[in-house]
Formats: C-alpha cells, sequence, structure tokens
C-alpha cells in the first residue's frame, strides 16, 4: 500500500472514534448509561417511555395483514441463522488457533439490548431482538471471513467490490506478484516465529 492510501486509511480510523465519541454523547442526552452490558435510564424517562408503549391488542389490530403473513417466513429464517453462528463459532475455535489467528469476539457483533427499551411492548421486543441477532450474525461471520481471507488469499480484486470488509484495503493489489510473495513469506515466518515461542514456553 501507498503512503497516500495509509493516510485515507488513518484518517477513516480517526473519523470512526470521533463517530463513537459523538454516539456516546447521544447516549448521555438521552439519559442512559451503560453498566455492565445493562441500558440504564433514567426512572423518570424510564416511565415516559412506558407511556409510550403501544399495548399488544392495539398494536396487532392496526398492523398490516401483509407484514403479518410474512412474519412465519422471516422467523423461519431463525433455522439456517442459527446453524450459521454455530458453523462459524466451531470453525474458528478449531482453526484460527492452527492459523494463529486471533479469534473474533462473539459478543461484540451480537449486540441484543433493545428489548430493555420500555416504549416498545413485546411483539416489538421480539422483532428487535431477533433482528439484533439476524445482522450479529451476519457481521459476526463477515468478520471471520476477512481474517480467513486475508489469511488464505490477500489478493485485491481488479473489479471494484462494494462496502469492502475491514481488511480488504491491507492485501496486496491484484497482478503484484512479488508482493503477494512477501505476504506469503511473512505469514510463515510469522507462523515459525510463534511455534518457537511456544516452544520456549
Amino acid at each position: 500500500m501507498n503512503d497516500k492510501i495509509n493516510a485515507i486509511l488513518l484518517r477513516i480510523q480517526t473519523l470512526e472514534q470521533e463517530l463513537e465519541a459523538e454516539i456516546e454523547k447521544a447516549g448521555e442526552k438521552l439519559s442512559y448509561t451503560i453498566q455492565e452490558k445493562r441500558v440504564l435510564f433514567e426512572e423518570s424517562v424510564a416511565a415516559y417511555h412506558r407511556q409510550l408503549r403501544k399495548g399488544l391488542l392495539r398494536f396487532i389490530r392496526e398492523a398490516s395483514i401483509l407484514d403479518m403473513m410474512t412474519a412465519p417466513v422471516i422467523y423461519s429464517m431463525v433455522v439456517p441463522m442459527g446453524l450459521l453462528d454455530l458453523s462459524v463459532t466451531i470453525y474458528q475455535a478449531i482453526c484460527f488457533p492452527i492459523y494463529g489467528l486471533k479469534k473474533v469476539p462473539r459478543s461484540d457483533f451480537i449486540v441484543i439490548d433493545r428489548t430493555e427499551l420500555e416504549y416498545l411492548n413485546i411483539v416489538e421486543k421480539l422483532n428487535c431482538a431477533y433482528c439484533g441477532y439476524g445482522n450479529g450474525v451476519a457481521a459476526y461471520f463477515r468478520e471471520v471471513a476477512a481474517r480467513t481471507e486475508e489469511y488464505w488469499c490477500p489478493i485485491k480484486h481488479a473489479r471494484k467490490v462494494r462496502n469492502p470488509h475491514s481488511r480488504y484495503h491491507k492485501f496486496v493489489d491484484y497482478g503484484d506478484a512479488e508482493a503477494y510473495r512477501n505476504r506469503v513469506e511473512e505469514i510463515i515466518n510469522k507462523k515459525i516465529n510463534r511455534k518457537g515461542e511456544e516452544k520456549l514456553s
């Protein structure tokens, strides 16, 4: 990677950190704090949220018939999603230590906290939990796949890739054979050094 690309990536990283800081500020304005993974609102805010909660009967009465008809289709996806979640977890548990790759923390991607919002009824909470799980599994799989690709084939595509994963920009350019061979040697040397350190310990 040339210096200009590195500088752009550094700017992006800085902007992401600034965005996280602004999101935290927004949380303070909405009067909530996070304690041991639990989101806590001030009591006055929580009471107001409960007033805004739509009752279950009213929610069902006002729901679109077509939306309700698609619910079984949406929720049937829990089976393949669960299998994907389990498969990815087993895969990285077996393979990543062999490759010398750091495991992806599942809890960093699968976050289910919207169920604690008092202005959601039980159906809305279930929907939010399901969406959080589904998108979390997708993000979890994407990161595991990204680290795998970085190990086995760290080469950029010739064609432009829309919304590439977090490690793609570190890959060597398409057609740069020398850079690829150097990267492979780097990976091999890291594995040898790691095994040597394990023997010493």
